[in-house]
């Protein structure tokens, strides 16, 4: 379903472009199963002791369950669900009656409904175009905060793009529903994306500042829990880059010697802005105010 005019016109002035989401995501599944994992799960894992990375990741996924309450759920979305992981853990494990996730990907859209599972829907549309027909129980969104201001926003104006995001949360959800969100954030005022992530790998996509979330938020929800977690980004990223390593020659044989090298140095630089702390991860819950 198309959007109106109105609507695209401020997605595109305010985030991230489908256009740009794609040119990072929609390289080849096979590619990221190489690095990622056969769940294809692209964001920080959440590690308790001598965890590998599958056990990680589905510790991340049952915490922002839990985090939202949505374990046992009638409804539940998640914006940018990137290829499932996250829909089918709530239907498959969690008890959830219908997980609606929602990607700009067109790639990822489509790896989803190749294997569907009862109560899943994908739709390839920006939050602020989805209308959902009743509130949901709950909400879980997972790496996707970071595409949603564009560099060189003015200050108020990027806050008026989080809030936006509060505020459509805020109407999507039944009363008393929660939201579990995480994301990268700047650590200090005055951080920028380094030029080769900022223009080569997440085109028109700008980090919040630690506190941006938390005002943006403050008028549609109350905070309940906030911890930052930017070590378990440092060993994701580290173990990623691993893996692309051991798989090197598949790797080429998919996309090529210069996006596989192209990778490896985003994954690089991105571990050691948060193992210096110039950025940090955020996992972040908050209550619907009435």
């Amino acid at each position: 379903m198309e959007a109106p005019q109105d609507q695209r016109s401020n997605s595109r002035a305010t985030g991230a472009s489908p256009e740009a989401i794609r040119a990072h995501y929609d390289v080849g599944e096979d590619f990221f199963r190489l690095w990622l994992g056969p769940e294809l799960i692209y964001s920080a894992a959440l590690f308790e002791g001598d965890d590998d990375l599958a056990t990680a990741q589905t510790r991340k996924l049952d915490h922002h369950i839990d985090a939202a309450r949505a374990r046992g759920a009638r409804r539940v979305l998640d914006v940018g669900c990137g290829w499932g992981a996250l829909l089918r853990r709530l239907l498959e494990h969690a008890g959830a009656g219908e997980a609606v996730g929602l990607t700009l990907s067109t790639a990822q859209a489509e790896w989803i409904r190749r294997a569907p599972c009862a109560g899943m829907t994908v739709r390839e549309e920006s939050w602020r175009d989805h209308r959902p027909e009743t509130p949901y129980d709950a909400i879980i969104s997972i790496g996707a905060f970071e595409h949603f201001a564009r560099p060189g926003l003015a200050a108020p104006e990027k806050l008026a793009a989080y809030r936006e995001f509060f505020d459509f949360c805020h109407g999507a959800l039944k009363e008393h529903g929660r939201l579990s969100l995480q994301t990268i954030a700047y650590v200090g005022a005055k951080a920028v994306l380094p030029p080769f992530i900022a223009e080569e790998v997440f085109r028109e996509s700008e980090l919040p500042l630690i506190a941006e979330p938390l005002i943006a938020a403050e008028e549609a929800f109350e905070v309940i829990a906030l911890r930052n977690d930017r070590e378990h980004y440092d060993r994701t990223l580290r173990l990623w880059e691993r893996n692309l390593a051991a798989h090197e020659q598949e790797a080429v044989a998919l996309v090529g010697e210069a996006a596989v090298a192209h990778f490896h140095r985003y994954l690089k630089i991105s571990a050691m802005g948060f193992r210096t702390g110039a950025i940090c991860l955020l996992r972040m819950s908050f209550i619907r105010r009435g």
